[in-house]
């Protein structure tokens, strides 16, 4: 039975980074997918461009992702094969291929062969075979080899010179033996034997009867081989015995039909087969941009029309009648989204006729109900009295289906001479069904302030599919995200704006003040300009699988977890919070006294101008540097500088510190306590920092200073109620363990699986001495060092961090980068990818774009590199925290259980804790943190536990 194709010599042995790419693309199985992924798209002449459409979608991210110099989409040729002649049952449950399908695969190879891919369908034998013969040329020859399919049974292919690549999953998935080795449960030379024992219902293989992954896995772990299992099948017991008995004789023939050919003669479609020569006939080729255009246009790829003509330097031009759903006006819609409800946006918004409805009767309602129910997605946008979500409630709606109508339901415009409305909560108990139907798919402009605001008038909304800030966010999260931008920058449209409605400043009114008719027409603007974004951004989004990733399984799942941590809010204590106040403001007069004894006169603290006067005139203190007007400057950091010699500016530093404690926080926390909860309740915006990072505002619970006794007291104002606890959970020190794994270095990967102090670990390789002989000096030298560099600091830097000259300095450094010369490594080249590219990202596939880096001038263009060290790991590390609480909140639902998570603050979570599930949070909130990504060091989240937020750091 032994009939497992021998790897080539040399296979054991990982192909070098640097050799050549021979780049496999499993066509057959990707026409498929992206037949079923796509919705029912139709071009011009109402051909069916679905499969097309993704097609060329993954073939440009391939090409663009991997970087290969030889490639070849294999396709399965027409007919049968030798695997029909072994066994006439081969793939016979398999259902005819849609005829909507089979008209798109000639225009798929041809637009294949265009974007300048080789092609191959080779007769008598599946594209598996072909690939597999491909592969073991390919390492025969010294390549690298990468197959992208998201078939399993290629796993049998998979050696150190082989890799395989799923970009169908999120994020995309690559395997190499330790991959498959995971996935499977057996490496690579067992996946036949595994597959065997399983079968392959797809293909109609038939396996052992009611022996599984795990049976199969567990079998081979115990005998080793299939042909072990077949010697000792008569000691198996039970029915799994009986059944594996019963397989005996078809087992061979299973084997036969699952192993991959890797010895198939291609003489006849590859020159120079089966030579070295035969790669050069599969060198990746420019694309055809002549030819492109023509096919762009023949089956209305409009935006790959519009971009070609602009890179040929043509005049666009007459629009391309675009892709629409089946049913829909041909040349009226653009390319909707491959999610399912998705609607097609307009070809041409400026001319396309648009109609807003004002619901005034209940007749219109229960039409419009009637349009939303079978909507396959609805943008849904509320206007309301506040732009504070919590305290919002409602004074319209509008709702959206289709390009170009929308309808809005004035419900508490108050002006004098406003129409008759339907009764608000009335109209709401109506809507409530739909609102709060997970199946009615929904979709909003910042979702998570609408929820609130539902939510305040007893409205759960469930169904939210897309928000078209966060897929703004994810896409270019360096432009802004406003629906007014998005509309003006995608669609070419300017809509009413709110200051053009409403006015602006004093004489700003609410907008139930506003005349119907005019609200009509700006909320409609808004669902409906919000339905074309979307079809806009979500195809691109879904064209790059990394970045629809991080939309779909951080961003969109986070926004809904924010959402009840703003509501729930955080208990805090008035009282402690004014007694700290009181202190404060008893410091700040003693530092008043002891700051005008110094400088012999009083003088008024928050004045530059007098500031300077007493420094640099009375005092004669040295200038460092000047304001834009000449000024001797009095900022932060000049007084820092100045505080290391002179005491005065040490005193100002301190009253400046305690001014901003006192009127940020221990002054304004209480004010902001919502009458209704008696709780804190912060905004988490999501679409601020490029990154990824959340903001807190409105209190910016994320920047309250720790660093001072007088900082961490205010984290005791935070406080659990009775029978609670806070807990806090916190990533430790994992920026720097993102830097070891992402840059792989030995000696850093070693500290963090080991357990060690990294920063001790790191004291003694560069000062070239034994751990147990680290000082704390010493120690404290090489945290700076470890953090310094993580954001691309330099010798200057770390000199004035460390209070030495630079050439000192430059010698840690350099003994640093001689001892951890991964990173080194990591930094070089992470500096020339995003010189090349314009963006780094994340290990997730956050793209973080650095204008700065390729134009600007050189203090930018170096910031834009000191950006570009960080921004991996920064936003690496914001994207982790997201999955966590993603992890722990599906926990916490799954259970049952009533602890609520009530702060995010940069990596740590803190959660307001019943007594009694508190063993539970302490065991499996740290589990749950540490296992959302499997990395090559050791994830550790730690946790506290407290009255209070400072007990349970």
């Amino acid at each position: 039975m032994n009939e497992t194709p021998a790897a080539p010599a040399g296979a054991d042995a990982a192909a070098s980074p640097a050799a050549p790419l021979l780049l496999l693309v499993d066509g057959s199985s990707y026409l498929y997918r992206a037949f079923h992924a796509m919705p029912d798209l139709r071009g011009p002449e109402g051909v069916p461009t679905g499969a097309i459409h993704g097609m060329v979608n993954m073939m440009n991210w391939l090409r663009d992702h991997l970087g290969a110099q030889h490639a070849v989409c294999v396709f399965d040729a027409k007919g049968p094969t030798f695997r029909d002649a072994w066994y006439p049952d081969y793939k016979a449950q398999r259902a005819p291929m849609p005829d909507d399908l089979r008209a798109q695969i000639e225009p798929i190879h041809e637009v294949v062969r265009l974007l300048g891919w080789p092609v191959l369908e080779v007769p008598g034998i599946e594209a598996d075979d072909a690939i597999g013969t491909l592969a073991r040329l390919g390492e025969a020859c010294g390549h690298r080899v990468v197959i992208s399919t998201g078939d399993k049974d290629m796993a049998q292919l998979v050696t150190a010179q082989v890799t395989l690549i799923n970009t169908m999953a999120k994020p995309p998935e690559e395997l190499d033996i330790a991959g498959v080795t995971a996935k499977f449960g057996v490496p690579p030379d067992r996946i036949i034997d595994y597959l065997t024992l399983i079968g392959d219902t797809v293909d109609n293989v038939p396996g052992v009867e009611k022996v599984g992954p795990k049976t199969a896995v567990k079998w081979l772990a115990e005998h080793g081989s299939l042909d072990a299992i077949v010697a000792a099948a008569a000691s198996f017991k039970g029915v799994t015995g009986e059944n594996l008995r019963k397989a005996l004789d078809w087992l061979p023939m299973g084997r036969r039909l699952i192993t991959i050919q890797t010895d198939c003669d291609l003489a006849a479609h590859i020159p120079g087969w089966p030579g070295e020569g035969a790669l050069d006939a599969l060198a990746l080729r420019p694309q055809d941009d002549e030819g492109l255009l023509d096919f762009f246009a023949r089956y209305g790829f409009r935006s790959g029309k519009r971009e070609l003509e602009a890179k040929l330097g043509r005049p666009a031009s007459e629009a391309v009648p675009a892709p629409v759903p089946l049913g829909a006006t041909p040349g009226l819609f653009d390319v909707p989204s491959a999610a399912s409800g998705a609607v097609a946006a307009p070809a041409a918004s400026s001319a396309l006729a648009r109609e807003y409805e004002t619901v005034t009767t209940w007749e219109q309602l229960e039409a419009w109900l009637a349009r939303l129910q079978a909507a396959p997605l609805v943008a849904l946008d509320t206007e309301t009295d506040s732009l504070d979500a919590l305290r919002a409630r409602i004074v319209g709606l509008s709702v959206a289906v289709e390009p170009g109508r929308a309808a809005y339901v004035p419900l508490a415009h108050d002006y004098a001479g406003a129409p008759e409305q339907l009764p608000l909560d009335a109209v709401l108990a109506r809507l409530k069904p739909w609102l709060e139907d997970p199946a009615a798919a929904k979709l909003g402009q910042h979702i998570k302030y609408d929820v609130h605001v539902f939510a305040n008038h007893g409205i759960t909304v469930r169904g939210y599919r897309h928000d078209t800030l966060l897929q703004s966010y994810v896409l270019e999260a360096h432009l802004k995200h406003s629906l007014e931008s998005l509309a003006e920058r995608h669609l070419g449209r300017k809509g009413l704006s709110y200051e053009e409605l409403c006015g602006k400043g004093a004489n700003q009114i609410p907008f139930s003040q506003v005349d119907v008719e005019r609200a009509t027409t700006y909320s409609g603007e808004d669902s409906e300009m919000c339905l074309q974004v979307h079809q806009t951004l979500l195809p691109q989004l879904q064209a790059e699988p990394g970045l629809n990733f991080v939309y779909e399984a951080i961003e969109m799942p986070a926004s809904a977890i924010l959402a009840r941590i703003e509501r729930h809010g955080v208990l805090i204590d008035p009282a402690r919070l004014q007694a700290q106040s009181q202190q404060l403001a008893e410091r700040m007069v003693a530092l008043e006294q002891e700051a005008y004894t110094l400088a012999g006169q009083p003088f008024n603290m928050a004045s530059p101008k007098q500031i300077g006067e007493i420094l640099f005139g009375r005092l004669g203190l040295p200038v460092k540097k000047k304001t834009a007007t000449g000024a001797p400057s009095t900022d932060e950091e000049v007084l820092l500088e100045l505080a290391a010699d002179y005491p005065l500016p040490a005193r100002l530093l301190e009253h400046r510190s305690l001014a901003k404690l006192k009127g940020t926080y221990t002054d304004k926390l209480p004010g902001l306590i919502h009458p209704g909860t008696g709780r804190l309740h912060t905004h988490y915006a999501q679409a601020v920092a490029v990154t990824g990072r959340l903001s807190s505002n409105d209190p910016n619970l994320q920047n309250i200073p720790i660093r001072t006794a007088e900082g961490r007291r205010v984290r005791e104002a935070f406080i659990a109620p009775p029978g609670h606890v806070l807990v806090s959970a916190d990533y430790s020190q994992i920026e720097l363990r993102i830097m070891a794994h992402i840059s792989g270095d030995p000696g850093l990967t070693r500290a963090f699986a080991q357990g060690l102090d990294v920063h001790r670990a790191t004291a003694a390789e560069v000062f070239g001495i034994a751990t147990e002989a680290v000082t704390a000096e010493q120690r404290r030298y090489a945290k700076t060092i470890n953090f310094g560099l993580i954001y691309g600091m330099g010798a200057f830097g770390l000199a004035q961090s460390l209070g030495i000259d630079q050439k000192a300095a430059k010698t840690y450094i350099d003994r640093y980068f001689d001892r951890f010369a991964g990173v080194l490594r990591y930094m070089e080249a992470t500096k020339a990818s995003a010189r090349d590219k314009g963006y780094v990202e994340t290990l997730f596939g956050r793209r973080i774009v650095l204008p700065e880096i390729k134009g600007g001038s050189g203090p930018r263009r170096a910031g834009a590199e000191r950006q570009a060290i960080n921004a991996p790991m920064q936003g690496t590390a914001a994207d982790l925290i997201k999955l966590a609480m993603i992890a722990v909140q599906q926990a916490l639902d799954a259970g049952g259980l009533a602890t609520r998570m009530v702060m995010q603050v940069h990596d740590e979570l803190v959660f307001e804790v019943p007594e009694a599930e508190l063993d539970w949070v302490k065991a499996q909130v740290p589990a749950l943190m540490a296992g959302v990504a499997q990395w090559s060091v050791p994830l550790l989240a730690e946790v506290g536990v407290g009255a209070n937020w400072d007990e349970a750091h």
